[in-house]
Protein backbone atom coordinates (compact mmCIF):
# COMPACT_ATOMS: atom_id res chain seq x y z
CA UNK A 1 0.00 0.00 0.00
CA UNK A 2 1.35 3.53 -1.14
CA UNK A 3 0.43 6.09 1.22
CA UNK A 4 0.61 9.17 -0.78
CA UNK A 5 1.82 12.94 0.31
CA UNK A 6 -0.39 15.44 1.99
CA UNK A 7 -1.60 18.60 0.86
CA UNK A 8 0.66 21.18 1.14
CA UNK A 9 -2.18 23.27 3.29
CA UNK A 10 -4.80 21.76 6.11
CA UNK A 11 -7.82 22.04 5.17
CA UNK A 12 -10.05 22.65 8.49
CA UNK A 13 -13.42 21.20 7.79
CA UNK A 14 -15.05 23.12 10.75
CA UNK A 15 -16.01 26.46 8.19
CA UNK A 16 -17.13 29.61 9.95
CA UNK A 17 -20.65 30.36 10.85
CA UNK A 18 -22.56 33.49 12.64
CA UNK A 19 -22.02 33.57 16.06
CA UNK A 20 -23.83 34.86 18.95
CA UNK A 21 -24.29 39.25 17.60
CA UNK A 22 -21.52 38.31 14.93
CA UNK A 23 -21.76 38.31 11.07
CA UNK A 24 -21.01 35.85 9.27
CA UNK A 25 -17.51 37.40 7.09
CA UNK A 26 -16.24 34.45 4.54
CA UNK A 27 -12.60 36.28 4.80
CA UNK A 28 -12.37 36.15 9.00
CA UNK A 29 -11.74 32.47 9.55
CA UNK A 30 -11.13 31.34 13.44
CA UNK A 31 -8.17 31.36 15.24
CA UNK A 32 -6.67 27.95 14.87
CA UNK A 33 -7.81 27.55 11.20
CA UNK A 34 -5.25 25.37 9.57
CA UNK A 35 -4.00 23.90 12.60
CA UNK A 36 -3.70 20.01 12.33
CA UNK A 37 -3.52 17.95 15.89
CA UNK A 38 -3.03 14.55 15.76
CA UNK A 39 -5.05 13.42 18.80
CA UNK A 40 -4.49 10.00 20.66
CA UNK A 41 -5.76 11.54 23.89
CA UNK A 42 -8.51 9.27 26.26
CA UNK A 43 -10.70 9.86 29.37
CA UNK A 44 -10.82 13.58 30.45
CA UNK A 45 -7.22 15.53 30.80
CA UNK A 46 -6.12 15.05 27.32
CA UNK A 47 -9.74 15.08 25.27
CA UNK A 48 -10.44 18.85 27.20
CA UNK A 49 -6.92 19.54 25.69
CA UNK A 50 -7.73 18.78 22.10
CA UNK A 51 -11.55 19.76 23.19
CA UNK A 52 -10.15 23.04 23.57
CA UNK A 53 -8.00 23.79 20.35
CA UNK A 54 -10.98 22.14 18.50
CA UNK A 55 -13.42 25.12 19.70
CA UNK A 56 -10.77 27.49 18.60
CA UNK A 57 -10.72 25.97 14.91
CA UNK A 58 -8.16 23.50 14.79
CA UNK A 59 -8.63 20.50 12.57
CA UNK A 60 -8.53 17.42 15.78
CA UNK A 61 -8.13 14.00 14.14
CA UNK A 62 -8.44 11.94 17.00
CA UNK A 63 -6.98 8.65 16.65
CA UNK A 64 -8.55 5.12 18.45
CA UNK A 65 -8.70 1.74 17.83
CA UNK A 66 -11.21 -0.19 15.71
CA UNK A 67 -14.14 -1.33 16.72
CA UNK A 68 -13.84 -0.46 21.09
CA UNK A 69 -12.92 3.21 20.33
CA UNK A 70 -11.48 5.33 22.89
CA UNK A 71 -12.29 3.91 26.77
CA UNK A 72 -14.43 7.10 27.29
CA UNK A 73 -16.97 5.81 24.81
CA UNK A 74 -17.97 3.36 27.28
CA UNK A 75 -17.47 4.99 30.31
CA UNK A 76 -20.48 6.09 32.35
CA UNK A 77 -22.38 4.81 29.81
CA UNK A 78 -26.33 4.91 29.62
CA UNK A 79 -27.61 2.71 27.05
CA UNK A 80 -25.81 -0.03 24.69
CA UNK A 81 -26.52 1.70 21.40
CA UNK A 82 -24.69 5.37 21.85
CA UNK A 83 -21.52 6.62 23.67
CA UNK A 84 -21.59 8.22 26.74
CA UNK A 85 -22.60 11.53 27.31
CA UNK A 86 -19.00 11.41 29.19
CA UNK A 87 -17.86 11.07 26.00
CA UNK A 88 -19.86 13.22 23.87
CA UNK A 89 -19.19 16.23 26.76
CA UNK A 90 -15.51 15.91 25.96
CA UNK A 91 -15.14 15.23 22.62
CA UNK A 92 -17.05 17.84 20.15
CA UNK A 93 -16.17 19.79 17.09
CA UNK A 94 -13.23 16.52 16.66
CA UNK A 95 -12.96 14.02 13.49
CA UNK A 96 -12.61 10.01 14.64
CA UNK A 97 -10.02 8.14 12.72
CA UNK A 98 -9.55 4.36 13.79
CA UNK A 99 -6.46 2.63 13.38
CA UNK A 100 -4.82 -0.59 14.93
CA UNK A 101 -1.73 0.35 16.20
CA UNK A 102 -0.39 -3.05 16.83
CA UNK A 103 -0.46 -3.41 12.84
CA UNK A 104 2.49 -1.79 10.86
CA UNK A 105 0.01 -0.37 8.39
CA UNK A 106 -1.79 1.56 11.10
CA UNK A 107 1.93 2.43 12.20
CA UNK A 108 2.52 3.79 9.16
CA UNK A 109 -0.54 5.88 8.86
CA UNK A 110 -0.03 7.53 12.33
CA UNK A 111 3.47 8.68 10.55
CA UNK A 112 2.08 9.77 7.47
CA UNK A 113 -0.16 11.45 9.80
CA UNK A 114 2.45 13.09 12.14
CA UNK A 115 4.31 14.10 9.07
CA UNK A 116 2.36 17.62 7.91
CA UNK A 117 0.86 17.65 11.63
CA UNK A 118 0.78 20.87 14.01
CA UNK A 119 0.27 18.83 17.30
CA UNK A 120 0.51 15.73 18.64
CA UNK A 121 -0.78 14.97 22.04
CA UNK A 122 -1.22 12.29 24.40
CA UNK A 123 -2.48 11.02 27.98
CA UNK A 124 -1.79 7.30 27.95
CA UNK A 125 -0.60 5.14 31.02
CA UNK A 126 3.66 5.65 31.69
CA UNK A 127 5.16 3.91 28.85
CA UNK A 128 2.97 2.96 26.43
CA UNK A 129 3.41 5.40 23.54
CA UNK A 130 7.03 4.32 24.11
CA UNK A 131 6.10 0.53 23.43
CA UNK A 132 3.97 1.57 20.32
CA UNK A 133 7.00 3.63 19.19
CA UNK A 134 5.71 6.86 19.42
CA UNK A 135 7.98 8.74 21.43
CA UNK A 136 8.98 12.35 21.48
CA UNK A 137 12.54 11.73 19.85
CA UNK A 138 10.64 9.39 16.96
CA UNK A 139 7.86 11.57 16.61
CA UNK A 140 10.01 15.06 16.51
CA UNK A 141 11.99 13.43 13.53
CA UNK A 142 9.55 12.69 11.62
CA UNK A 143 8.15 16.05 11.81
CA UNK A 144 11.11 18.94 13.86
CA UNK A 145 7.84 20.91 13.54
CA UNK A 146 5.56 19.31 15.27
CA UNK A 147 4.29 20.35 19.23
CA UNK A 148 4.59 17.02 20.90
CA UNK A 149 2.25 17.09 24.19
CA UNK A 150 1.72 14.73 27.28
CA UNK A 151 -0.12 14.57 30.12
CA UNK A 152 0.44 12.47 33.21
CA UNK A 153 -0.49 12.19 36.61
CA UNK A 154 2.84 12.45 37.96
CA UNK A 155 6.33 14.18 37.24
CA UNK A 156 7.99 12.19 34.56
CA UNK A 157 11.50 11.86 36.51
CA UNK A 158 9.76 11.76 39.77
CA UNK A 159 9.39 9.01 42.27
CA UNK A 160 5.65 8.01 41.49
CA UNK A 161 6.09 8.19 37.55
CA UNK A 162 4.47 5.03 36.58
CA UNK A 163 1.77 5.42 39.22
CA UNK A 164 -2.09 5.54 37.29
CA UNK A 165 -3.27 8.64 37.86
CA UNK A 166 -7.33 10.06 37.58
CA UNK A 167 -9.22 13.33 38.49
CA UNK A 168 -9.16 12.74 42.01
CA UNK A 169 -5.98 11.18 42.62
CA UNK A 170 -4.40 14.36 41.06
CA UNK A 171 -6.38 16.41 43.55
CA UNK A 172 -5.51 14.54 46.35
CA UNK A 173 -1.77 14.35 45.72
CA UNK A 174 -1.40 18.14 44.37
CA UNK A 175 -3.37 19.49 48.14
CA UNK A 176 -6.63 20.61 46.43
CA UNK A 177 -8.68 17.59 48.43
CA UNK A 178 -6.34 18.46 52.15
CA UNK A 179 -8.01 22.07 51.95
CA UNK A 180 -11.19 21.26 50.89
CA UNK A 181 -14.18 20.69 53.25
CA UNK A 182 -14.84 21.45 56.92
CA UNK A 183 -12.77 21.97 60.10
CA UNK A 184 -12.25 18.56 61.73
CA UNK A 185 -14.58 16.45 59.18
CA UNK A 186 -12.75 14.08 56.32
CA UNK A 187 -11.31 15.60 53.40
CA UNK A 188 -13.25 16.10 50.43
CA UNK A 189 -12.88 16.04 46.61
CA UNK A 190 -14.37 19.47 45.24
CA UNK A 191 -16.90 18.89 42.76
CA UNK A 192 -15.34 20.24 39.55
CA UNK A 193 -12.73 18.10 37.96
CA UNK A 194 -10.44 20.37 37.86
CA UNK A 195 -7.48 17.33 38.46
CA UNK A 196 -8.25 16.55 34.70
CA UNK A 197 -10.13 19.02 32.29
CA UNK A 198 -7.62 22.21 34.68
CA UNK A 199 -4.67 20.00 33.81
CA UNK A 200 -5.80 19.92 30.47
CA UNK A 201 -6.40 23.80 30.01
CA UNK A 202 -3.03 23.83 31.48
CA UNK A 203 -1.36 21.54 28.40
CA UNK A 204 -3.67 23.67 25.89
CA UNK A 205 -1.85 27.00 26.86
CA UNK A 206 1.35 25.11 26.67
CA UNK A 207 0.71 23.90 23.23
CA UNK A 208 -0.50 27.45 21.82
CA UNK A 209 2.42 29.13 23.50
CA UNK A 210 4.51 26.54 21.49
CA UNK A 211 2.88 27.08 17.81
CA UNK A 212 3.67 30.70 19.15
CA UNK A 213 7.34 30.31 19.66
CA UNK A 214 7.64 28.14 16.35
CA UNK A 215 6.51 31.31 14.15
CA UNK A 216 9.92 32.59 15.81
CA UNK A 217 12.21 29.70 15.47
CA UNK A 218 10.46 27.28 13.05
CA UNK A 219 11.11 24.56 15.39
CA UNK A 220 8.57 22.42 17.17
CA UNK A 221 9.02 21.30 20.83
CA UNK A 222 7.84 19.00 23.46
CA UNK A 223 5.31 20.17 25.74
CA UNK A 224 4.75 18.19 29.40
CA UNK A 225 1.83 18.70 32.20
CA UNK A 226 1.80 16.69 35.21
CA UNK A 227 -1.70 16.47 36.89
CA UNK A 228 -0.09 16.75 40.15
CA UNK A 229 1.67 19.86 39.64
CA UNK A 230 -1.40 21.42 37.78
CA UNK A 231 -3.03 20.76 40.72
CA UNK A 232 -0.56 22.06 43.20
CA UNK A 233 -0.85 25.78 40.35
CA UNK A 234 -4.52 25.59 40.98
CA UNK A 235 -3.57 25.72 45.05
CA UNK A 236 -1.86 29.03 45.13
CA UNK A 237 -3.64 30.36 47.77
CA UNK A 238 -3.85 27.26 49.82
CA UNK A 239 0.26 27.51 49.54
CA UNK A 240 -0.10 31.85 50.61
CA UNK A 241 -1.64 30.08 53.94
CA UNK A 242 1.33 27.93 54.72
CA UNK A 243 3.72 30.95 53.81
CA UNK A 244 1.91 33.25 56.47
CA UNK A 245 1.86 30.47 59.01
CA UNK A 246 4.71 27.47 58.58
CA UNK A 247 1.74 25.21 58.68
CA UNK A 248 -0.67 22.83 56.65
CA UNK A 249 -3.32 24.50 55.40
CA UNK A 250 -6.37 23.58 56.79
CA UNK A 251 -9.99 23.01 55.74
CA UNK A 252 -11.93 25.75 56.49
CA UNK A 253 -15.64 25.21 54.97
CA UNK A 254 -16.71 28.14 53.30
CA UNK A 255 -13.80 30.69 54.87
CA UNK A 256 -11.06 31.98 52.76
CA UNK A 257 -8.13 29.93 53.59
CA UNK A 258 -6.20 32.82 53.98
CA UNK A 259 -8.06 34.88 56.54
CA UNK A 260 -11.13 34.85 58.58
CA UNK A 261 -14.86 36.68 58.59
CA UNK A 262 -18.30 36.72 58.67
CA UNK A 263 -20.11 36.31 57.16
CA UNK A 264 -18.78 34.03 54.76
CA UNK A 265 -21.15 30.69 54.03
CA UNK A 266 -24.56 29.68 52.37
CA UNK A 267 -28.01 30.81 53.88
CA UNK A 268 -31.08 28.68 53.82
CA UNK A 269 -33.78 30.43 51.30
CA UNK A 270 -37.54 29.95 50.82
CA UNK A 271 -37.90 26.81 48.79
CA UNK A 272 -36.25 24.70 51.60
CA UNK A 273 -34.84 22.42 48.62
CA UNK A 274 -31.33 20.60 48.39
CA UNK A 275 -29.98 23.50 46.37
CA UNK A 276 -32.21 26.81 48.44
CA UNK A 277 -29.41 28.72 49.08
CA UNK A 278 -26.98 31.83 48.86
CA UNK A 279 -23.40 32.60 49.62
CA UNK A 280 -22.85 35.39 51.05
CA UNK A 281 -19.73 37.09 52.48
CA UNK A 282 -18.85 40.52 53.16
CA UNK A 283 -14.85 41.57 52.57
CA UNK A 284 -12.46 42.37 55.25
CA UNK A 285 -12.07 46.01 54.53
CA UNK A 286 -11.36 47.81 57.50
CA UNK A 287 -14.01 49.92 56.63
CA UNK A 288 -16.70 47.72 56.90
CA UNK A 289 -18.78 49.08 54.18
CA UNK A 290 -20.64 46.06 52.58
CA UNK A 291 -20.97 44.54 56.36
CA UNK A 292 -22.83 48.03 56.70
CA UNK A 293 -24.58 48.32 53.65
CA UNK A 294 -25.89 44.73 54.53
CA UNK A 295 -27.12 45.36 58.54
CA UNK A 296 -29.16 48.48 56.40
CA UNK A 297 -30.70 45.68 53.72
CA UNK A 298 -32.00 43.25 56.66
CA UNK A 299 -33.39 46.24 58.47
CA UNK A 300 -30.42 45.53 61.18
CA UNK A 301 -29.03 49.09 61.23
CA UNK A 302 -28.92 49.43 65.36
CA UNK A 303 -26.58 46.81 65.42
CA UNK A 304 -24.17 49.22 63.63
CA UNK A 305 -22.35 50.16 66.43
CA UNK A 306 -22.36 46.86 67.96
CA UNK A 307 -18.68 46.01 69.20
CA UNK A 308 -19.70 42.18 68.54
CA UNK A 309 -19.82 43.13 64.45
CA UNK A 310 -17.27 46.19 64.48
CA UNK A 311 -14.36 44.20 62.25
CA UNK A 312 -14.36 40.83 60.11
CA UNK A 313 -11.94 39.45 63.46
CA UNK A 314 -14.97 40.19 65.77
CA UNK A 315 -17.70 39.16 63.19
CA UNK A 316 -15.63 35.65 63.02
CA UNK A 317 -15.57 35.24 66.75
CA UNK A 318 -19.55 35.77 66.91
CA UNK A 319 -20.70 34.32 63.62
CA UNK A 320 -22.77 31.49 65.25
CA UNK A 321 -24.60 35.40 65.95
CA UNK A 322 -24.30 36.65 62.49
CA UNK A 323 -25.55 33.60 60.54
CA UNK A 324 -28.81 33.42 62.59
CA UNK A 325 -29.18 37.34 61.94
CA UNK A 326 -29.15 36.82 58.16
CA UNK A 327 -30.54 33.41 57.90
CA UNK A 328 -32.95 34.93 59.66
CA UNK A 329 -33.84 37.62 56.65
CA UNK A 330 -32.46 34.62 53.72
CA UNK A 331 -35.34 32.38 55.15
CA UNK A 332 -38.39 34.33 54.23
CA UNK A 333 -37.07 35.04 50.27
CA UNK A 334 -36.22 32.91 47.23
CA UNK A 335 -32.16 32.52 46.61
CA UNK A 336 -32.25 34.81 43.36
CA UNK A 337 -34.39 37.26 45.16
CA UNK A 338 -31.90 37.34 47.52
CA UNK A 339 -29.09 37.47 45.50
CA UNK A 340 -30.67 40.45 43.40
CA UNK A 341 -30.94 42.66 46.59
CA UNK A 342 -27.82 42.08 47.77
CA UNK A 343 -25.95 42.51 44.50
CA UNK A 344 -27.75 45.19 43.38
CA UNK A 345 -26.60 46.93 47.26
CA UNK A 346 -22.73 46.16 46.15
CA UNK A 347 -22.86 43.28 48.79
CA UNK A 348 -21.05 39.71 47.21
CA UNK A 349 -23.75 37.55 47.32
CA UNK A 350 -24.29 34.37 44.50
CA UNK A 351 -27.54 32.08 44.71
CA UNK A 352 -26.38 28.08 44.75
CA UNK A 353 -27.72 26.84 41.37
CA UNK A 354 -27.95 23.15 40.44
CA UNK A 355 -27.30 22.25 36.79
CA UNK A 356 -31.11 21.81 35.87
CA UNK A 357 -31.35 25.47 36.46
CA UNK A 358 -28.44 26.38 34.74
CA UNK A 359 -28.55 24.72 31.65
CA UNK A 360 -32.56 26.55 31.45
CA UNK A 361 -31.16 29.67 31.82
CA UNK A 362 -31.89 31.83 29.01
CA UNK A 363 -29.30 34.56 29.61
CA UNK A 364 -26.79 31.20 29.51
CA UNK A 365 -28.40 29.82 26.26
CA UNK A 366 -28.13 32.82 24.13
CA UNK A 367 -24.03 32.95 25.39
CA UNK A 368 -23.52 29.38 24.10
CA UNK A 369 -22.59 28.62 27.56
CA UNK A 370 -24.88 25.62 26.80
CA UNK A 371 -25.18 24.89 22.71
CA UNK A 372 -27.73 22.25 21.11
CA UNK A 373 -25.58 19.55 18.70
CA UNK A 374 -27.04 16.98 16.51
CA UNK A 375 -25.73 13.64 17.60
CA UNK A 376 -25.96 11.01 14.54
CA UNK A 377 -27.43 8.47 17.45
CA UNK A 378 -28.86 10.17 20.09
CA UNK A 379 -30.53 13.31 18.19
CA UNK A 380 -30.40 16.66 19.80
CA UNK A 381 -28.08 17.26 22.76
CA UNK A 382 -27.19 20.20 25.12
CA UNK A 383 -23.77 20.76 26.38
CA UNK A 384 -21.54 22.80 27.41
CA UNK A 385 -20.08 25.04 25.18
CA UNK A 386 -17.04 27.36 24.79
CA UNK A 387 -16.75 30.07 27.61
CA UNK A 388 -14.20 32.43 25.37
CA UNK A 389 -15.37 34.81 23.34
CA UNK A 390 -13.06 36.23 20.92
CA UNK A 391 -13.91 38.87 18.33
CA UNK A 392 -12.45 37.53 14.98
CA UNK A 393 -12.93 34.24 15.65
CA UNK A 394 -16.19 31.59 15.86
CA UNK A 395 -16.53 28.13 15.61
CA UNK A 396 -19.88 26.32 15.34
CA UNK A 397 -20.25 23.78 18.06
CA UNK A 398 -20.36 20.07 16.09
CA UNK A 399 -21.39 16.41 17.74
CA UNK A 400 -18.76 14.43 19.17
CA UNK A 401 -17.78 12.17 16.06
CA UNK A 402 -19.30 8.56 15.96
CA UNK A 403 -16.57 5.70 15.93
CA UNK A 404 -14.58 6.22 12.46
CA UNK A 405 -16.86 8.14 11.05
CA UNK A 406 -13.79 10.74 10.01
CA UNK A 407 -11.91 7.49 8.64
CA UNK A 408 -12.82 7.69 4.05
CA UNK A 409 -12.70 11.83 4.86
CA UNK A 410 -9.12 11.97 6.66
CA UNK A 411 -7.21 9.26 4.59
CA UNK A 412 -8.09 10.86 1.29
CA UNK A 413 -8.26 14.64 2.10
CA UNK A 414 -4.80 14.21 3.87
CA UNK A 415 -3.25 10.72 2.83
CA UNK A 416 -4.57 10.58 -0.62
CA UNK A 417 -5.62 7.31 -0.24
CA UNK A 418 -8.71 5.82 -2.29
CA UNK A 419 -11.96 4.05 -1.82
CA UNK A 420 -10.26 0.86 -2.65
CA UNK A 421 -7.45 1.53 -0.55
CA UNK A 422 -9.46 2.29 2.44
CA UNK A 423 -11.62 -0.52 1.79
CA UNK A 424 -8.41 -2.84 1.97
CA UNK A 425 -7.40 -1.22 5.22
CA UNK A 426 -10.93 -1.51 7.19
CA UNK A 427 -11.17 -5.70 5.65
CA UNK A 428 -7.54 -6.32 7.11
CA UNK A 429 -8.73 -4.60 10.38
CA UNK A 430 -6.25 -2.13 9.99
CA UNK A 431 -8.49 0.97 10.43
Amino acid sequence: MEIHGTPDVSKNQVEMGEGPGQARDEDRLPALHGVRVVDLTQFEAGTSCTQVLAWLGADVIKIEPPVSGEQGRRASADREDADSFYFIYLNANKRSVTLNLKDERGKEILRSLIRDADVFIENYAPGVIERLGFDYETVSKLNPRIIYAQIKGFPEDGKYAEFPAFDMIAQAVGGAISTTGEAGRIPLRPGPTIGDTGTGLHCAIGILSALYQRIRTGRGQRVSVSMQEAMINFSRIAFARWAMTGEATPRCGNQSLLSSTAPSGVYPCKGGGPNDYCFIYTSRSPTNHQWKRLLSIIGREDLLDDERFSSPEMRFKHQDEVDALISNWTKDRDKLEVMRILGAAGVPAGAVMDTKELVEDEELNRREAFVTVEHPVRGEVKMPGWPVKMSDSYVPKVAAPVLGSSNEEVLTQYLGLDKDEIAALREAKVI
